[in-house]
Parts: structure tokens; C-alpha cells; sequence
């Protein structure tokens, strides 16, 4: 089993979440809609300078469904290029 992690702009956040339940249906996870950081190109803070947050979606999956969303994530990547799309992945037990 296998706990992804992703982080992207939340101007993408519609588009992520339908694309994952639309490649895995009953996809169960924990959607974190507000989040603030730095990142490698810019601040993402939600004021007036920074105006920009991300938002952080994690689930815990078998390998295979793993396998599945990292290719959907990629896709998402190759659409959406500048929207910091950024998944990690960690073996649980």
C-alpha cells in the first residue's frame, strides 16, 4: 500500500479531482482545500502580494490504483504546465 500525495495551484483543483475520480472510481482520499507555502518559483500565501494557495490531496491505495492516478497526474501535468502540479508517493504498513 502505497500513501500519494499531491500539491498543485487551486486554480486546477476542479480539474485534478475529476480527472482522479474519473480514472478511479470510488477514489476515497483527504482534500486539504487551503494551503500555504513556498515553493521552488514563488510564495503561494493568499495576500495581497502573494495572492496564489495550493491545495493538498492525499489518499492511501493498493500499488496498482497507485500506478493508475500517477499517470492521470501526469497527463494533468503535461495540460496544466505552470500550475506547480507536485505528487509524491511513500510505501505505508
Amino acid at each position: 500500500m502505497k500513501r500519494l500525495e499531491l500539491i498543485a495551484n487551486q486554480s486546477v483543483q476542479e480539474e485534478v479531482i475529476l480527472a482522479l475520480e474519473g480514472g478511479v472510481p470510488g477514489l476515497r482520499y483527504t482534500l486539504i482545500p487551503v494551503a500555504h507555502g513556498r515553493g521552488p518559483n514563488d510564495w503561494k500565501l493568499g495576500t495581497t502580494v502573494w495572492p496564489e494557495e495550493n491545495f493538498v490531496l492525499f489518499t492511501y491505495q493498493e500499488d496498482e490504483v497507485v500506478a493508475t492516478l500517477l499517470e492521470l497526474i501526469a497527463a494533468l501535468k503535461r495540460e496544466f504546465p505552470k500550475e506547480g502540479i507536485t505528487v509524491w508517493t511513500m510505501r505505508v504498513e
